[in-house]
């Protein structure tokens, strides 16, 4: 610990040894919370460290920094292609620290570490040189009315925007907002990439107390939130109060169609990718696999002796690790809970279905099979290494299994008719459809989802738009009425 109790020295189990922040981030400065609380992060068997836990107080001293700095003609003036640069330094920490940082990410979630080092890393960095590219190609239009009028706009920056960032990735949804809050190499970021203090901010904090805060601030211009629906619902209605701009990112069902014409090998290792890796844990995941009922048991064969060959668990920091552990013990008891729920409801356990070892939150890959569309593990979202996998006759029963929840974020279709491919695509009601493939997203790429999986989207030129304005400008050139 530090003279002044904000960061301490931490050697994790892979050997990487890194001085790691405990204080919030605030105008430039790492500083302890109004209130003295701290909150606990953990790997799955024991207290990583410590870290200051913010109130409304902290947020309000984080909204009126980042409120400064927005108006402060050291940031307010600065060129777009000056941004650009500060993004391109900021990638360029990132890959620096990018060991240290996928050290931290897979100890405080659980991923395995050569997924944080090689993948999320990898995202992180391609992100933040994306739009920093992107950073002076943002044009308004001009519109000629007439011989006496015209028009033009310019987008401008929505304001102080809140970012609620999920437990289970870090990097990637920070940098996904462009927001480069990179945890221990923060202060060095703002050294080295000059960014202004008060424009990164970071508060730790109960979602109840430091989320509510952000959410009801009446100095927050936007917020955008990545989590469960409930809880999506509930910063949309604390939302309302101030009229915020909001982006939510939200939960899912997402459906995986395999027709009997797809390449089965290929579609069964994607259908595993697309609900095995992260331990499960992904908004997207594919988790209610759809197989026509020519190849169904095929299929279900083929995708548990992939399981077996493939999602070994264990220690995250192992080299022929697949999965992890669950991020919370909340988490991995829901799991287990709904493993009960499916057997009790009548469904067949076809693997798993039991946690590993005594020590941890690990549960074994779980498939359920012989399971009807009104049943609660094909409706609701479990968010962990859990499936369910169903036949299916037609191309039309197909397309109404898909779209028989309320979620609507990815989905997935495997078939070599292209016409079908592009046909069931349009048909499903999701933001996003793979075809021949899994949760192969891209930065390039719009993300999001309809129904009860979001609102807005990110990534992509789109989600620029979704952090600016459009100001129309008009131009009377008449010298009379």
């Amino acid at each position: 610990m530090t003279a002044d109790g904000l960061s301490v020295q931490l050697t994790a189990p892979n050997g990487r040894s890194y001085t790691q922040p405990t204080g919030l981030y605030i105008n430039g400065q790492w500083v302890k919370s109004d209130g003295g609380v701290t909150l606990a992060s953990t790997d799955p068997a024991s207290t990583i460290v410590s870290v200051q836990s913010g109130s409304k107080s902290d947020i309000d001293k984080a909204v009126a920094a980042a409120r400064a700095a927005l108006k402060a003609p050291a940031w307010k003036n600065l060129q777009s292609s000056d941004r650009g640069r500060l993004l391109y330094r900021l990638a360029d920490l990132v890959d620096e620290h990018r060991e240290t940082l996928a050290t931290i990410e897979t100890r405080d979630n659980g991923k395995p570490y050569t997924v944080a080092l090689n993948e999320d890393m990898a995202e992180a960095t391609g992100t933040l040189r994306y739009y920093a590219g992107f950073s002076d190609k943002v044009f308004g239009q001009v519109m000629e009315l007439s011989p006496d009028k015209f028009a033009y706009t310019v987008r401008e920056p929505v304001g102080v925007c809140g970012q609620i960032i999920p437990m289970r990735q870090h990097r990637r949804a920070q940098t996904r907002r462009a927001d480069p809050a990179l945890d221990p190499v923060l202060r060095q970021s703002h050294r080295r990439s000059r960014l202004s203090p008060g424009v990164v901010n970071i508060i730790n904090g109960p979602g109840s107390e430091a989320g509510a805060a952000l959410a009801t601030h009446p100095d927050v211009d936007k917020i955008a939130f990545t989590g469960s629906t409930a809880t999506a619902r509930e910063i949309m209605r604390m939302a309302a109060g101030t009229l915020k701009n909001i982006t939510l990112e939200t939960g899912g069902k997402s459906p995986l169609i395999v027709f009997d014409d797809a390449e089965l090998g290929n579609a069964v290792e994607w259908a595993h990718l697309g609900i095995m890796s992260n331990q499960g844990q992904i908004c997207t995941a594919t988790s209610r696999i759809l197989v026509q009922e020519g190849v169904h048991r095929r299929f279900v064969d083929a995708f548990k002796q992939q399981i077996r060959e493939v999602s070994r668990v264990g220690d995250p920091f192992g080299e022929t690790t697949y999965q992890g552990p669950q991020v919370t013990r909340a988490q991995h008891e829901r799991i287990l809970q709904y493993i009960d729920v499916g057997r009790a409801e009548g469904a067949t356990l076809e693997a798993g279905g039991e946690r590993v070892g005594d020590r941890g939150f690990f549960v074994q890959p779980t498939v359920f099979t012989d399971v009807t569309p009104e049943m609660r593990i094909f409706q609701e979202e479990v968010f962990g290494p859990f499936v369910t996998i169903m036949p299916f006759r037609t191309e039309e029963e197909a397309v109404a299994l898909a779209n028989g929840t309320q979620y609507g974020l990815g989905s997935a279709v495997f078939t070599t008719n292209l016409t079908r491919a592009h046909r069931v695509a349009r048909a499903i009601e999701s933001g996003m459809v793979w075809i021949n493939s899994s949760n192969d997203c891209d930065w390039r790429i719009p993300f999001g989802g309809v129904k009860q999986s979001g609102i807005g989207r990110e990534l992509g030129e789109a989600g620029l738009e979704a952090y600016s304005n459009v100001k129309a400008i008009h131009v009377n050139m008449k010298s009379k009425l």
